[in-house]
Order: structure tokens, then sequence, then C-alpha cells
């Protein structure tokens, strides 16, 4: 009985050991990737360093340089005074897995199929690093990966990795928020293939991860770091050092906060209707009692953990001496709306929600205090970043290099961006939406619904106050954007609606007491034709 007992305990051993060493193999086999991914070099680039810092849900105004009236960010205004600040930077779809993926891809939502946040990754997509790997670079992940659902494996192109299930969490204890947010994770880290506990803040230990790898390099391979943050992602939770610092402040309030009047004169109906559901300000989350400006300042909070870190990050660089030849990209996922339109969170296609922060600052190309307004996207990142490494863009790939744009050189650019969501029965409340945003006009068209659609002149109406869609002198505007639509998504082969498989919950309350459905445009009253 005893040597049956011994016998069992060593055979355990032995699958614990052989477990281990399988899951180390899957996480090497890829990292080193199985297929060819190798692209022509380019002239006159010369590969080199490159940190590529994402975070979630981060507003283009939520900065102290671009005019925050109390949000303090010294290390994101040491990057617009030292770099390069592009003001019309934008996503593709705007929701936390679709835009990763364009990030990672270079393709629209349409191309690459990662069209909401629970559905598995479809097969034989190709991540931008993948080709720097190739290359000889040196690659990490650190930080949130959120695509295809609650996992945390390594993925193609990385040697290094660090990562955590779905949204993690900001405390491993899960203290600090005040609801219960889809898809959080209390399952740590996944450290190349090992579980490995979360210890404290999240932004602060991602850092230290990113930090340590950097330190521990060896060798002159040049580097590709990504490290891509939790925050601020709701629900916001900030740092316990600058929880507070802002709960005297006020959020200044949009102008297109008001409810009625003229504030929804030719709205669409589905918009007037959103201010009262999860997603609206009348019943956001579906909280009885929402504090609006709570939330707002929980958030600038929170993102002041990101700043700070950044500057540790900095910090290193110029300890290493390589400040001024290593490329530093910022950005955010998406946008996030604060009461504008009377809307929170983000997947419209309003400035809150489709804007974000890009900023890059290599002191060796890039012209201290840049400021170059081209409309540039989330699918112009992998082919950006792939140039400055000295490689060509993948012919799969959407999105455009604007290196050269970075570095103050003139190249024919687009007129038009391409904006695209894709109706989720999770969310309910945002219609599938497509739209066009150059320098000047937006055009949103609704798909699959009775309303109206949308034109603002950003130009003169940069909050969105005015929906010019009925005016007659903007007839001949609304005709050439809506040709421009459907030639943008006839280059990129995206006239066909990706159906995906109904997955996790859905959130589609209103309040009884508040806000009641709109009514149909008065354009669209009438006896006859």
């Amino acid at each position: 009985m005893v040597r049956r007992m011994f016998s069992v305990i060593r055979l355990t051993r032995h699958l614990t050991v052989l477990a281990t060493v399988a899951g180390s193999l899957v996480f090497l086999a890829q990292g080193l990737g199985a297929a060819n991914r190798s692209v022509p070099k380019v002239d006159r680039e010369v590969p080199r360093n490159i940190i590529f810092v994402l975070a979630d849900d981060h507003r283009f105004d939520a900065m102290g340089f671009a005019g925050h009236p109390f949000l303090e960010t010294p290390n994101l205004d040491r990057m617009a005074k030292g770099g390069a600040w592009f003001p019309n930077a934008f996503v593709t779809t705007s929701l936390c897995s679709p835009s990763r993926a364009s990030i990672m891809t270079g393709q629209y939502a349409h191309n690459h199929n990662v069209v909401d946040n629970y559905n598995p990754l479809p097969k034989g997509l190709i991540f931008f690093p993948e080709y720097m790997q190739e290359a000889g670079y040196d690659t990490a992940f650190v930080g949130k990966w959120h695509m295809g659902g609650n996992i945390d494996h390594a993925q193609p192109g990385y040697n290094h990795w660090v990562s955590f299930k779905g949204q993690g969490t900001y405390w491993p204890d899960g203290r600090g928020t005040s609801r219960k947010v889809p898809q959080n994770s209390y399952d740590g880290l996944n450290v190349n293939g090992k579980r490995v506990p979360q210890k404290g803040y999240i932004t602060d230990e991602l850092t230290d991860y990113a930090l340590d790898w950097l330190r521990s390099r060896k060798g002159d391979k040049p580097f590709f770091l990504t490290l891509s943050h939790k925050a601020v992602h709701a629900d916001f939770v900030p740092a316990d050092r600058h929880k507070g610092r802002y709960k005297n402040k006020k959020l200044p309030l949009p102008k297109t906060f008001v409810k009625g009047g003229k504030n929804f004169l030719n709205k669409p109906r589905w918009l007037q209707d959103q201010r009262n559901s999860r997603h609206g300000v009348d019943f956001a989350y579906n909280l009885p009692d929402f504090d609006l400006n709570a939330y707002y300042t929980r958030y600038c909070e929170t993102l002041l953990a990101i700043d700070e870190n950044l500057g540790r990050l900095f910090k290193l660089l110029k300890e290493r001496d390589l400040l001024k030849s290593t490329l530093v990209v910022y950005m955010g996922d998406n946008g996030f709306q604060f009461g504008e339109q009377g809307l929170i969170d983000k997947r419209t296609a309003y400035e809150a929600s489709m804007r974000i922060p890009f900023l890059m600052h290599c002191p060796d190309v890039i012209q201290a205090g840049s400021v170059i307004k081209k409309v540039v996207a989330n699918i112009d990142v992998g082919a950006t970043l792939l140039e400055t490494a000295g490689l060509s863009t993948p012919k799969q790939m959407d999105g455009r290099s604007f290196w050269q744009l970075a570095k103050g050189n003139d190249i024919p650019w687009r007129d038009y961006v391409l904006y695209e969501y894709f109706w989720e029965r999770n969310y309910p409340h945002t219609p599938t939406t497509h739209a066009v945003r150059g320098e000047r006009f937006k055009y949103i068209r609704y798909h699959g619904l009775w309303d109206t659609d949308e034109l603002y002149d950003l130009l003169n109406d940069p909050d969105e106050t005015t929906n010019l869609i009925f005016e007659p002198e903007h007839k001949e505007t609304v005709a050439m954007l809506n040709k421009r639509l459907f030639e943008l998504l006839a280059e990129s082969e995206g006239e066909s609606l990706r159906l995906a498989p109904d997955r996790g919950p859905t959130f589609p309350k209103r309040h009884p007491q508040r806000s009641e459905a709109a009514d149909f445009p008065k354009q669209f009253y009438g006896t006859r034709e």
C-alpha cells in the first residue's frame, strides 16, 4: 500500500514536470513563429530600438499640454515638447479588441475580423512584431493583450511575454472598484508560460516587468518593447498615492451634454435613446446613482500613474545613453466619452470616442515640438514601426507608414480615414456605423436602422454640436463623402459585414423613470413622397 502510494506521488511529480516543460515549449514555439515573415528592407533606414506604450481608453485631450484644465502629465508633455504630436490621430474602430487587432495587424476590422471583445481570434492573423522578430529584433510584450476573449497565452512575434487574462485588475484583491466589470480577471500574470501572482498596483507592476526586461538584455540586437497598460480602462482605480488628488475638481461639461432642445436638433433617434442606457449619462452602467464628475476625476487620477511610469522609462533610457536614438511611441487604443452627446464610454464615431493621443519621441531624427496635423490611424502603426525598423509594409496591411511625416518629410497622404463599428448584441445601444473623417469634415452613415446620418464641419464646429446632414448648402458635400466612404470600403475589400457568434453578457436595460424614447427627425414626416 505504501509502495503504491509513493509510486502515485512519483508519477504525479513526473506529470507536473512534463506539463511545465510542455508549457515552456509551447511558449518557445509561439515566440519563434512557424512561418516565414521576411519582408524587403527599405533604403536609408537603420533599425533602431523602439518602445511602444499603449494606454487603454485615453482621450485625445486628457493631457496637460493639450490644454486640460487640471490634469498633470509632465512626461507626456515632455514627449510633445521634445518630439512629435499628432493631434489628428484616430482609431478605425473604437472598441478594445478590434482596435488592438488593427494596431497589431495593420488592418481594418472588416479584414482582421476581430469585431468584439468576446469571440476567439480568427486564424491566420499576422502581427507586425513577427516581421521584426524575423529581421533579428529582440521583442517583448508586457501588459494587456485583450484579444480573443479571456486569454493571456503568448502570441506570435515575441521572445518575452508578460500578460493577464481579459481586463485583469488594478489591484490583486480588486479593491477600489465601484462595480463589476465584464472580463475582469484575478488569475495573476502569465510570465513566459508560468502563472505568477500579481503583487501590487498593475500600472507600476507592468512597468517593473518592462524595465527588468530592458536591464536584463544581453547582446547588441535592436529591441522592440510593447508596454500595454490596463489603465485607464473602466472601472477607474487610481494608485493609492494619487487617490483623491482631484476630488475637488470639476468636469468641464461638454457643449453637447444638455438634454433636449437645440442639442437634439437633427440628431439621430438612436443617439437620443442611448442617453438612457448603460452607455448614456441617464443610466450609466445601469447604476441608479452614477456620479459623472466623480467618475471623471477618478479617470484623471488613474492616468497619473501612466505618466509617472512613462517617466521611469525615459529615466532608464537616459541612464543607458539611449534616449536620443530610441523611438518611444505613446498612444491610446480608443477614446472615451464623458457626457459628449449625452453618452459615456466609446464605440461611436464622435470625436471623444475615436480620437486618441499619439506622440513620438526620437531626438536623433524627430524635430522637437513638431505638430503634424495629417490624419493618421491605428492601422498605420504597424507599417510605421516596421519602417522605423528598416522594413517595408507587408501587402496585406491596409495602413501606411507615416514615419517620414514624423521626420518632417512631405509625402503624399490620405484625405480621409475610414471608421467602422459593428453592432454588438452585448451592448445593443450603438448601431453599425461607418464614417469618413478628414481634416475638416466628418460624415457618419448608419446601417440597418430607420434613422438619420450625420455631417459635421469640424473646422467650425469641433464639438459636433450641429448636424448639417439636412442643410441644402451641404448636399454636395454629403454626396461626395458618401461616395468616398464606399470607395474606401471597396479599396480595402470591406463591402461585406462581419457576423460573429453571440458570446458574453448583454446589457439592454433602460431606466423606467428617465429619458423617454425619441421621436423621428421632423424631416422624416410628410404625406407624400
